[in-house]
């Protein structure tokens, strides 16, 4: 149970993390709520002997104040420690231009390099639905990254900072879905390899790795792409949707397990209080 975790926040789960009724705007909420969650996680860690990993996940264009807030915090708290208080930021600017795309990430990854921030760029769209970001009618040609692409990020970042990764799209989608569905490519990403390694000539590492990608979109993926995906360079996946279907299956379980229980505080079918039941609950 001591194994090194990554603590992922999303903007919208920043602001529930802060409390609905505070107000969101120029996203004062998610920004109060992820910084409020970086100390509450970094507190208990520290109880716990854990290494974390605290990182935010996709950022559009219109939530880059977001960043802003959080980056700003980090400058302050590694003028205290020596640190930054976020390890990583994601910049999903799939969206836009794949020029201006690079020319912001460019600008975040000077910034950040300084204090030791990681930044996490998208490349291509990842689909489905997530956060209220929905790209279930996105085109079929856009979930997959071109080897010149990867190339066009590797040129653009990597003369600043080794410190950053891409999430180049291979087929990913959010969620789970029904075999057959998602067709996964993780060739694309080997093929990116290749064609940076022939451009370097006798510059490119020894690995034939030279950049390090993200698996987004993992859960329910199957096994085999998994294990070819981390053999060409991936070195974390997303797998948003098991884990909350894990957390979810254990209470609805539950439930149905003590369903009579559940009723009310007086209610138990065995007689006494309930409360004795659940408060023991394990």
């Amino acid at each position: 149970m001591d194994a090194p975790i990554i603590v992922q926040f999303s903007s919208g789960g920043s602001q529930f993390y802060a409390g609905k009724a505070m107000d969101n705007k120029n996203l004062k909420a998610a920004i109060a709520g992820a910084i409020s969650g970086a100390f509450h996680t970094r507190t208990l860690a520290e109880q716990y002997g854990v290494p974390v990993i605290l990182h935010t996940d996709h950022c559009s264009k219109k939530l880059l104040p977001w960043i802003d807030g959080l980056v700003n915090a980090s400058e302050r708290f590694y003028k205290l420690h020596g640190e930054p208080l976020f390890s990583s930021h994601m910049i999903d600017l799939s969206e836009e231009p794949l020029e201006e795309n690079l020319e912001i990430c460019q600008d975040y990854l000077k910034r950040m390099s300084k204090i030791g921030i990681l930044l996490e760029m998208e490349l291509g769209i990842t689909g489905g639905e997530e956060d209220g970001v929905d790209n279930t009618d996105v085109a079929q040609e856009d979930l997959y990254s071109k080897p010149e692409e990867i190339y066009q990020v590797y040129e653009a970042l990597h003369p600043i900072s080794e410190s950053y990764t891409i999430a180049a799209a291979f087929g990913n989608v959010h969620g789970v879905y029904s075999p057959g569905n998602v067709k996964l490519d993780p060739e694309i990403l080997g093929r990116g390899q290749a064609y940076i390694t022939e451009k370097l000539g006798d510059k490119a590492p020894e690995s034939g790795k030279p950049v390090s990608f993200v698996f987004h979109g993992g859960s329910g993926s199957d096994e085999a792409d998994i294990k070819k995906a981390i053999s060409y360079g991936t070195i974390k996946m997303n797998i948003d949707t098991d884990t909350q279907w894990s957390y979810w299956e254990g209470i609805k379980n539950f439930e149905s397990n003590y369903h009579d229980y559940l009723q009310g505080q007086i209610g138990n079918p065995e007689g006494g209080k309930f409360s004795m039941f659940y408060m023991h609950a394990k």
